[in-house]
């Protein structure tokens, strides 16, 4: 009060100042600019000089009462206050921060030493020997390792790079690039790090290998919680994240089915390039942040783009997330020109680094840049004018983009010399039930359960760990507040940067916005395609997480409610605190024991007649025998003895699944002479045949491999419903075990167990009757 009496003392007297000034311009216009001696040789205008010292010492003299007031009543000064408060809070925040960046390190690791000791108790993995070890890597993924153990076993690290690129030793009569082909990179730089440190005598190749494939899950986990944390602004989210993402790993991670799949390198780079996007649609940040974000965003977008051989369509959806941010003016231009920059540069250097593959300019995702940069210049006026005319012009920019997108598209396909655009709408087709065919590879991809619709039992499990429900609520109330914000933007209301908690806005943040688009679009194609469900799940998991622990989401909720008889902001912090923590009680309650019962569990794998078939091609076979068999089988071959097959367990490369069909038809009834030729034709020299799939029994008959082979050889037979098969011939997988003729003729037996039969396909046919 004293400070504030001097002040208001200093402004009457200004005041009276200069009305006596206005009153007495005159005598001021008259002797302001006269020269008045001064006695010591200087000149100065009258009245400036001496009044200019009396009104400072008059200041002076009233400053310093005033001080010595507020040193009378206040015991230290303002602006040291200030520096307290500023110090203690940057303190505070700087604790905030290293236990957060400390929690989701620790749920990193933790989660990788969990995923590490369970894979060793599920397949007993260091007790066994090298042969029993490789086997584990199941659904054809040990392909992958046979590369890795490659590059281990050549004189350099170059002369092992350049024969992956003329690789003439996997696929029977084809010189192929294993590196472009497989997407090898990840074995590549594994070995390279592997070869270049002193570990060799310390951690085994195999070990090192998985290794590096749990530490990326660690990333994994930590990138979902880091980015939960910006979501809401407090790193409990994270942990509720982690929670839900470990009790529903059977649908947020394939890692355990098999290790070396591509989406187990690539989906967590995917994690921290959606973490550094949310981080740089933010409206809050510095500018040193955001440099930081958009170095991250570039480094793991090039990299996501180079592991996995599906990673353009993964940022095509991205992109159209992106697309619809920036067509309702949700988002700043510069920050969408930055991303444009992102994706173009990330193409244009995957493109050099996967040997110029089409695949890239054929890409959705390239077409969408190319109609969005384009629409962008020809509709500079887009975003302006009133209501109905923003929603016509916005219209319009969907139709140009699309149609500009489209276009490109057409011609880059018809340009290339190979393109596979044309099966993939004949399987899209078939899929959405717009038409029927007979062909094999299409049913059998149809067959595969990655593209099959998802069954309840996913839903299920979601709504038993109780991320389903708070999920519905959270989605609701974001888009509803998104919905909101589109309406303010066409209308005209300009992006607010500057949101407090009291606002109760929570769609006007960017972030958020994206975040509910991006869980809407895979969302959706995860009803369409089970395999999708492991990119929609884990953000499902941490877009829940944050919802529950944001007060801006309560806040939104009170706002709607127009809450007044308890203060909504106290309330939704409450709740934001008491919501998360009921949750995290309840999870741990129930699911810890769970999670710690698969550890103590030792299911034995142990599969004798695989390893009894691999023990004798390596000690009978000839080394440049060529086998033939089912995908599956022939990656187990390839990885245990390094022998040349006819295919590979490849589900997006249409030609070798073609070679996967001719090598099936030893399940089809097809006679010994046309097996003979199909085999002679890939330079087959033993074929094996596999009990499990020649008697396969199930409930689905129509994806069994014998029904659909039936169905595209013309054999099978539809009656009331039923499918039966027929054909002059017998079943070859049968017949074949009969020994007579003309088996014996073309194919000799050569090795039997309980499980596999493997025949010598004769060089020389010698007829006997």
């Amino acid at each position: 009060m004293t400070e504030l009496r001097c002040r208001k003392t200093e402004t009457l007297e200004g005041d009276k100042e200069e009305e006596e000034r206005q009153n007495e311009p005159a005598l001021h216009s008259e002797h302001d600019n006269e020269p008045v001696n001064t006695g010591d040789g200087l000149s100065v205008p009258s009245g400036g000089a001496d009044d200019s010292l009396q009104q400072k010492d008059e200041g002076g003299e009233k400053e310093d009462d005033c001080h010595k007031q507020d040193a009378s009543n206040t015991p230290s000064a303002p602006v040291k206050r200030s520096k307290s408060s500023s110090t203690s809070g940057f303190i505070q925040r700087l604790v905030r921060v290293f236990f957060g960046c400390l929690a989701a390190v620790a749920c990193g690791m933790l989660y990788a030493v969990y995923l590490s000791t369970y894979h060793d108790r599920k397949f007993w993995f260091s007790t066994r020997q090298e042969l029993e070890r490789e086997i584990t890597f199941q659904a054809g993924s040990g392909l992958y390792y046979y590369y890795y153990k490659h590059m281990l076993a050549a004189p350099s690290f170059e002369r092992g790079f350049y024969e992956l690129t003329i690789d003439n030793k996997t696929v029977s009569g084809q010189t192929i690039n294993a590196v472009e082909r497989l997407f090898l990179y990840p074995e590549l730089i594994t070995s390279f790090i592997y070869r270049a440190t002193d570990i060799q005598d310390l951690v085994e190749p195999i070990y090192f290998y998985i290794g590096a494939v749990f530490g990326l899950q660690a990333v994994y986990v930590t990138a979902l919680f880091v980015c939960s944390w910006v979501l809401s602004g407090t790193w409990v989210s994270g942990m509720l994240t982690v929670a839900w993402f470990v009790i529903n790993r059977p649908d947020t991670t394939r890692v355990d089915h098999a290790i070396p799949l591509r989406d187990n390198w690539a989906l967590p780079y995917f994690s921290c390039q959606v973490t550094a996007l949310t981080g740089f649609l933010s409206n809050n940040i510095s500018s040193a942040t955001e440099m930081f974000c958009y170095l991250a965003m570039s480094a793991t977008t090039f990299t996501f783009l180079l592991v996995w051989e599906h990673s353009h369509y993964v940022l095509f959806i991205q992109g159209l997330c992106l697309f619809l941010l920036d067509s309702f003016d949700l988002v700043p231009s510069r920050k969408m020109a930055d991303i444009h920059k992102v994706y173009l540069s990330s193409l244009f250097l995957a493109y050099l680094f996967q040997f110029q593959n089409p695949a890239l300019l054929s890409s959705p995702l390239l077409s969408l840049l190319i109609g969005s940069v384009l629409a962008r210049y020809f509709q500079q006026k887009m975003k302006m004018g009133p209501l109905v005319a923003r929603v016509m012009k916005l219209f319009l920019h969907f139709h140009l983009v699309f149609t500009t997108a489209i276009t490109f598209s057409y011609l880059v396909k018809k340009l290339l010399p190979a393109s596979e655009g044309d099966f993939i709408i004949k399987f899209l087709e078939v899929k959405f039930g717009l038409n029927t065919t007979a062909d094999f590879v299409t049913n059998f991809l149809l067959c595969q359960e990655s593209f099959q619709t998802p069954g309840q039992d996913l839903f299920l499990r979601l709504t038993q760990a109780s991320v389903l429900p708070f999920y519905f609520l959270v989605l609701s109330i974001c888009l509803l507040s998104t919905l909101q914000t589109i309406y303010r933007r066409l209308s005209g209301q300009p992006i607010k940067t500057n949101l407090r908690l009291e606002d109760g806005q929570i769609g006007e943040q960017p972030e958020v916005v994206y975040h509910v688009f991006h869980t809407l679009f895979f969302g959706g194609l995860a009803l369409l395609f089970d395999g999708l469900k492991f990119l929609w799940t884990p953000y499902v998991c941490m877009f829940t997480a944050f919802g529950v622990c944001s007060p801006e989401l309560w806040m939104t909720v009170f706002k709607w409610l127009k809450l007044k008889s308890i203060h909504p902001v106290v309330l939704s912090l409450i709740l934001s605190t008491a919501v998360p923590t009921i949750i995290g009680f309840s999870l741990w309650r129930e699911y810890c024991p769970r999670v710690l019962a698969e550890l103590s569990d030792l299911p034995e794998f142990y599969d004798p007649d695989t390893i009894e078939l691999i023990s004798w091609i390596k000690s009978q076979a000839p080394v440049a025998a060529v086998f033939a068999g089912s995908p599956q089988m022939l990656g187990k071959v390839k990885l245990c003895s390094g022998s040349a097959v006819t295919s590979l367990p490849l589900y997006s490369d249409i030609n070798l699944l073609r070679r996967t069909e001719d090598n099936y038809q030893i399940y089809a009834m097809r006679s010994a002479e046309d097996i003979y030729k199909i085999l002679t034709s890939q330079k087959t020299n033993y074929v094996i045949i596999e009990d499990s799939i020649c008697n396969e029994l199930s409930l689905n008959k129509g994806c069994r491999i014998k029904d659909l082979l039936d169905i595209s050889n013309g054999h099978a037979v539809y009656d009331k419903g039923e499918i039966y098969s027929f054909s002059k011939h017998g079943r070859f997988c049968h017949e074949i075990k009969m020994n007579y003729s003309p088996y014996t003729n073309y194919f000799t037996r050569v090795f039997w167990n309980r499980s596999y039969h493997v025949y010598k396909v004769n060089s020389v046919i010698s007829f006997q009757y």
